[in-house]
């Protein structure tokens, strides 16, 4: 489905060629000269483009910006020495001419492209660093691009389409994170790019908070998921899971509670004991966009603050478009080949388990399950536990028609249960905590981390009462 919007790239690159104000440079590797010739078809471009460049082979790229430690290319790291040496030629050599009455800029991106019949990966960084005013300190606008098409040539299109709605957004519509977003997609189809991440930083672009940006990505359906590190800061979720072992829990988290903490911490000991992991498993607390819903519409303030919470106890963060479990583990499988395990709920087996979820796909249950299961793929099930009943894998009865494949899942150990957590509360959640702090009840502070504790009182979130 199609943005509709009336600016067209040629549109959008004339009014910024016949901006007199405007005058900077571009430099593309891997993807050829595909924004520049926005600028150059639109006409006025000499009022605008001071230097135009390309650079192929690696080592002419190192000699002019220096070399990757890592041997990657297409990395974010690469982009900021590309925007770096740009800008600063482009100030030392015209800020004596013409500092005084121009904005300079200078554009980049590095990306790798290929056919789908090669198989390899479709992405690209891609920023701008730019003045708002004459003689003001420069911002900077950076982006991580997937690209979806099929073909080689229809992905630099869609490349040099998404690098001119760029520039014309980062030089006139930089103000509302939703505006800027929306602009990102004018005359590309939604399913031909997927931006994972955005990050503004500089004077002119301080009042924008970063996580409200990238939540509009999840909101308007640009990318699937957004990612925060344990210190809170936005980062790109493939080049964070690259080749590392993935516990996942997913929940609501409103607040983060105890319990959670103590079973990520029993199925981690678990994970190190059952695999052959090369590394630390990257701990991830998983939302779903639904969780973050107060009727149609996406709480931004409650977002910001659940996010706030888990990442003061130390844990990354994914928000994701991802409902069903199948989606979620896809998704991570694509950024590593090391075990994927994911925490849940006995008392949601009966969900996993319910072919209504299933009903879009033509192999039904059994092609999700397909999908979700895998050699180095687990669920690791906590017990339900009520003064009735304790739930487990061996206390689950699915429907009768998929009691052969549960219990092939079980037998080869692709479900299982966490073990020694008897003394977890694991009827505990946030939906219990949450009364207790509206009514104002003490009793909720020994139910949640410390750290969870101190910015709840701080910022009194999640309906807290003195």
């Amino acid at each position: 489905m199609k943005q509709q919007n009336q600016s067209t790239p040629l549109s959008k690159a004339l009014r910024i060629n016949s901006d007199d104000e405007q005058y900077g440079t571009f430099a593309e590797i891997g993807a050829g000269q595909e924004v520049a010739r926005h600028f150059f078809l639109a006409g006025r471009a000499s009022h605008t483009i001071a230097k135009t460049m390309s650079a192929y082979d690696m080592t002419f790229s190192d000699e002019i910006y220096g070399r990757e430690d890592s041997g990657r290319y297409v990395v974010e790291s690469r982009l900021l020495k590309m925007l770096d040496k740009e800008y600063n030629l482009l100030d030392e050599r015209l800020s004596p001419a013409r500092g005084d009455s121009t904005c300079f800029f200078a554009f980049a991106n590095t990306v790798s492209t290929s056919s789908v019949s090669h198989g390899g990966r479709c992405h690209g960084w891609m920023g701008i660093r730019f003045q708002s005013h004459p003689k003001e300190p420069p911002n900077d606008i950076i982006l991580h691009v997937n690209l979806l098409d099929h073909f080689r040539l229809q992905q630099q299109e869609a490349l040099g389409i998404l690098g001119v709605n760029l520039v014309h957004a980062s030089l006139y519509n930089n103000k509302s994170p939703e505006a800027f977003v929306s602009e990102l997609i004018d005359s590309l189809a939604l399913e031909r790019i997927d931006v994972d991440l955005i990050r503004f930083n500089g004077p002119a672009l301080k009042d924008v908070d970063n996580r409200i940006l990238n939540l509009e990505l999840l909101k308007q359906k640009l990318t699937s998921a957004i990612m925060f590190d344990s210190k809170g800061e936005i980062i790109q979720p493939g080049e964070h899971l690259y080749g590392s072992p993935v516990l996942i829990q997913r929940g609501t988290f409103r607040p983060l509670t105890k319990t959670n903490l103590s079973l990520t911490k029993h199925a981690l000991k678990q994970m190190n004991a059952e695999e052959q992991l090369p590394c630390k498993p990257l701990v991830l607390m998983e939302m779903s966009m639904d969780s973050l819903k107060k009727g149609a519409e996406v709480d931004s303030q409650d977002f910001i603050n659940r996010v706030d919470t888990i990442t003061a106890v130390g844990h990354n963060v994914l928000i994701s478009n991802l409902y069903l479990f199948y989606e979620l583990k896809s998704y991570i499988r694509q950024s590593t080949t090391e075990p994927i395990h994911m925490v849940m709920g006995a008392g949601h087996l009966s969900k996993l388990f319910d072919e209504e979820y299933y009903k879009n796909l033509n192999g039904g249950t059994l092609e999700a399950f397909a999908k979700l299961f895998d050699s180095k793929t687990k669920l690791y099930i906590y017990p339900f536990k009520t003064e009735d009943i304790c739930l487990n894998t061996k206390s689950f009865f699915p429907d009768p028609s998929l009691t052969h494949l549960y219990q092939h899942l079980t037998a080869n150990k692709s479900i299982v249960d966490i073990l020694n957590c008897d003394d977890i509360d694991t009827s505990l959640s946030s939906s219990d905590i949450r009364p207790l702090l509206e009514k104002g009840d003490p009793q909720w502070e020994s139910l949640v981390p410390e750290e969870v504790k101190n910015i709840i009182k701080k910022k009194q979130i999640f309906g807290y009462k003195k």
